[in-house]
């Protein structure tokens, strides 16, 4: 029986700038830098150059994300759209059910209840970390 490979852990460490995504890993002792418009975008860049260059599949490691604030916001926005979403229900009849305009059924209730606990598993993976630099 052979035992499975433990994946190796590899920190992605992500800011916004203007417009983009910007991250970097350090492997090794490589420090790689790429940017992209989504962080799906960036991995798939990072998986790639780490390939390039380290000559280490994507099935051998797993990014560990570390968010600064505004990446974070950008990537999670947190609000009744986005639970709605996660829910897969209109935001428009989200918002009616968070004034009281509305009333959901009891399966609907568990639908959203369902994706908030989704959205509040995903929140307790999250890492913050502080820039490295300060826009003027």
């Amino acid at each position: 029986m052979t035992t499975p490979l433990r994946k190796q852990k590899v920190s992605l460490t992500v800011e916004r700038t203007a417009g983009d995504l910007r991250g970097r890993v350090l492997v090794t002792t490589n420090l790689i830098v790429a940017s992209a418009k989504s962080l799906s975008e960036l991995k798939r860049s990072f998986q790639s150059l780490i390939l390039d260059i380290e000559n280490v599949s994507a099935a051998e490691f797993h990014f560990v994300v570390s968010y600064d604030l505004t990446s974070f916001f950008n990537q999670n926005p947190l609000n009744i759209a986005a639970v709605a979403s996660k829910a897969g229900i209109s935001p428009g009849l989200m918002r009616q059910y968070a004034t009281g305009a509305k009333f959901p059924s009891i399966d609907r209730l568990q639908v959203i209840e369902s994706a908030i606990r989704q959205i509040g598993k995903e929140l307790s993976k999250v890492r913050l970390h502080k820039p490295k630099s300060i826009p003027s």
